[in-house]
């Protein structure tokens, strides 16, 4: 089959009214997204039993071992929200139409806003009162696949520019602030600036993700899903390109030390201090250097798992065809059993607590408790993530399948 390109796999994809023969997975991709929500779950039991970290790391007080707990979970989100914009064009290049995907992806978009506002809320906060509401990578994703089902209708090569444009310029906006609590402020909290607001007497909602970002690295996915229609080896060769070529940006970026994060690094006297410095960029929301800092390392990760076999590749596979039901799933098991280790850790006294993300410091772990009860979580959810997995490639017939 000819592979399609840049300037017209997209178009033709999309468009044709003849649905090509559905083409294989590309395993990479799974494998890749596999692995970040391994990576994932390490943060999010870090949340409930570890130590804690504030959104913005102080290197001076924090130890290189967090530091880097911390750092190796960056690259989850940007991996999610670029893979998804990849998925979505393989999707148009398997046979969708434009209108097809277009309705696919304002759907589910939908879905997964009206899924981040509820059940993953609950999740979170097992707080059924509404008292916080923060709103993360699934609401991004939402908002971002609801965007995308407009921009499918433009050229590929139009919108990988809108999604570039987006990352590049959007630090851009970092001086531009509202007064809180008034409606600009609300938007500029919900496109930008990721702060809380009160729309309610003691009722929050911190807007973790800004969409202005997201959109457009799920604009830029979707271009990059047109440079994966090549032959292997041509793929394998684009995505190391490509990755070295985004992580040399970083360096330049970061080194300039100019634009690109709203908190610029600083000589911290000594070596390990100021790498730690430098490698501690802006996530809320993401700036330039950070998603620089993550993608460009992930494509490299892209080409090297590309047409490789190795021990665990199953596994990841696995985890990386089920990515909204393990989210859901693991979310509520690690809550939920934090809470019963910690209650018989403390006792009842544990129900006297009113963190709403979780528990209070004096009950959390070291790390080593932590990566050993990541392992736990993760063995506990691989069973589960195989069945649905397994029934979504054999049940294609059931649409809501894809919705999960």
């Amino acid at each position: 089959m000819t592979a399609l390109t840049l300037e017209d796999g997209g178009a033709a994809a999309a468009a044709s009214s003849t649905k090509p023969a559905e083409r294989a997975r590309l395993d990479a991709v799974d494998v890749l997204r596999g692995l970040v929500m391994i990576l994932m779950a390490i943060d999010h039991v870090r949340d409930f039993v570890g130590p804690p970290v504030d959104f913005r790391l102080d290197v001076t007080k924090t130890s290189a071992a967090l530091f880097f707990t911390r750092w190796i979970t960056h690259f989850c989100a940007p991996v999610f929200v670029l893979l998804a914009g990849t998925s979505a064009y393989l999707q148009a290049a398997r046979g969708k139409s434009r209108g097809e995907l277009s309705r696919f992806l304002l759907t589910r978009g939908a879905w997964l806003v009206f899924l981040e506002i509820t059940v993953i809320r609950l999740g979170w906060t097992f707080d059924p009162g509404y008292h916080i509401t923060p709103l993360q990578v699934i609401w991004a994703i939402g908002w971002s696949m609801i965007a995308l089902a407009g921009l499918v209708h433009l050229p590929v090569r139009v919108v990988a520019a809108i999604g570039v444009a987006m990352i590049a310029g959007h630090n851009l906006l970092d001086g531009v602030s509202f007064a809180r609590g008034s409606a600009l402020g609300v938007v500029g909290s919900i496109l930008h600036e990721s702060r809380p607001f009160e729309p309610a007497p003691g009722h929050y909602v911190f807007v973790a993700y800004p969409l202005v970002p997201w959109i457009g690295v799920m604009a830029a996915g979707y271009g990059l899903g047109a440079l994966l229609e090549a032959a292997p080896g041509e793929r394998r060769a684009r995505l190391y390109k490509l990755g070295a070529a985004l992580t040399l940006a970083f360096v330049i970026v970061r080194g300039a030390n100019v634009y690109g994060d709203p908190s610029p690094w600083t000589s911290q006297g000594s070596a390990l201090p100021t790498a730690l410095s430098f490698l501690n960029c802006r996530k809320y929301p993401p700036s330039l250097s950070y998603l620089l800092m993550t993608l460009g390392p992930a494509l490299l990760a892209l080409g090297a798992l590309e047409g490789r076999e190795f021990p665990g590749k199953k596994v990841l596979l696995v985890f990386g065809r089920a990515p909204l039901f393990y989210y859901i799933l693991h979310l509520y098991l690690i809550h939920a059993s934090a809470a019963v280790v910690h209650y018989a850790i403390h006792g009842p006294k544990v129900f006297a607590w009113h963190d709403p993300m979780g528990l209070p410091a004096e009950a959390q772990h070291g790390l080593p408790f932590v990566y050993g009860y990541t392992l736990a979580v993760v063995a506990a959810l691989y069973p589960l993530c195989r069945w649905f997995a397994e029934l979504k490639r054999r049940r294609r017939d059931l649409v809501f399948l894809s919705y999960l």
